[in-house]
C-alpha cells in the first residue's frame, strides 16, 4: 500500500514537472504560428493591422506577454481538470452524503463490520479515513481493560493520522492555481504598461504620429489587460470551488468520526454501569 502511494505521488509530481514546460512551449508555438499567421494580417505581414474581425491577429498584437498569459490560462484549465478528477476520486464510487448516512446508521446499530464493508465498496479518501476509525473501534470494542476516554482518543488519533495522509493528495496543486490567480493579474498589468509605453512613444515621434505603432501599442495594452484579468478570474473561481469541495470532504469525515467516537463512548458507559 505504501509503495503504491509513493508511486502515485511520484507520478503526480512528474505530471507537474512535465506539464508546465510543455504548456509554455505549446503557448509560444500557438502565439508564433497560429496567432502570428500572416493570413491574419493585412498584406500578409504581421507588422500590419489585423484583418478586420480576425481575432487571432488581434490577440497577436498583444506582444510577447500574450504567450505567457496563454500559458497561465492553459495551466489553470489543466490543473482544474486534474483537481476535479482527484476530488471526484476522493469522494468514492457512490453519493458521499448517502455513504456517510449509511455508515452512521450501521455504527448506531452496532454493525461495524457492515460499515467497514460499505467503506470497501465506496473507496476513495473519505472512505479510507472512516475505515481506519471503524477498524480501530472494532479492535478496541473487545478491550475491557482500557479506559473509555483513551479508547475514544485512540480512535480519533487513528482517524487524524489517516486524514493527514490523505490531505496532501487532495490539496495538491491548489497552490499553483492560487499563485496563477495573482501572477496573471500582474502579468496583464505589465503588458498594459508596456503597451502604453509603445503608444506614447508613437505619439512622441516628430511630425505626424506613427499610426501603426500607436494602434499596436494600444492593442497590446488592452489585450494583455483582458487576458490577465480573465485568467485571474478563472483561477480565483476554480480555487474557491475546490477549497469548498475539500471542506465538504473534511466535514463528511468529521461527521462520521463524531458518530463513531460518540457511539463508542456511549457503549463503554453502559458497560461500566452494568
Amino acid at each position: 500500500m505504501k509503495n503504491n502511494s509513493a508511486l502515485l505521488a511520484n507520478l503526480k509530481s512528474g505530471f507537474v514537472a512535465v506539464t508546465i514546460p510543455v504548456v509554455v512551449i505549446l503557448s509560444f508555438v500557438i502565439y508564433q504560428f497560429m496567432l502570428g499567421n500572416p493570413d491574419n494580417f493585412q498584406g500578409g505581414d504581421p507588422v500590419n493591422h489585423p484583418i478586420p474581425g480576425n481575432y487571432l491577429g488581434i490577440i497577436y498584437k498583444g506582444g510577447f506577454i500574450v504567450p505567457i498569459l496563454l500559458s497561465l490560462l492553459f495551466l489553470v484549465l489543466i490543473f482544474a481538470v486534474e483537481r476535479f478528477l482527484t476530488l471526484h476520486s476522493a469522494k468514492g464510487n457512490n453519493n458521499l452524503r448517502l455513504f456517510v448516512s449509511n455508515v452512521k446508521e450501521f455504527v448506531n446499530t452496532n454493525q461495524l463490520e457492515k460499515a467497514i464493508v460499505a467503506c470497501d465498496h465506496q473507496k476513495g479518501s473519505v472512505a479510507s479515513v472512516i475505515k481506519a476509525g471503524l477498524e480501530k473501534s472494532l479492535i478496541l470494542e473487545k478491550n475491557y481493560e482500557l479506559d473509555p476516554e483513551k479508547k475514544v482518543l485512540s480512535v480519533k488519533k487513528d482517524m487524524e493520522e489517516a486524514t493527514q495522509l490523505e490531505l496532501p493528495s487532495i490539496e495538491k496543486n491548489l497552490v499553483i492555481i492560487a499563485t496563477i490567480a495573482s501572477i496573471a493579474t500582474l502579468m496583464g498589468l505589465l503588458g498594459t504598461v508596456l503597451g502604453m509605453i509603445k503608444a506614447f512613444a508613437a505619439l512622441a515621434t516628430a511630425g505626424a504620429p506613427d499610426a501603426v505603432a500607436l494602434a499596436n501599442g494600444i492593442s497590446e495594452a488592452l489585450i494583455n489587460t483582458a487576458l490577465g484579468i480573465g485568467t485571474s478570474a478563472i483561477a480565483i473561481v476554480m480555487y474557491n470551488f475546490f477549497t469548498t469541495k475539500i471542506d465538504a470532504l473534511i466535514h463528511s469525515i468529521d461527521e462520521a468520526g463524531y458518530t463513531i467516537t460518540q457511539k463508542m463512548a456511549l457503549r463503554d458507559h453502559h458497560q461500566l454501569i452494568n
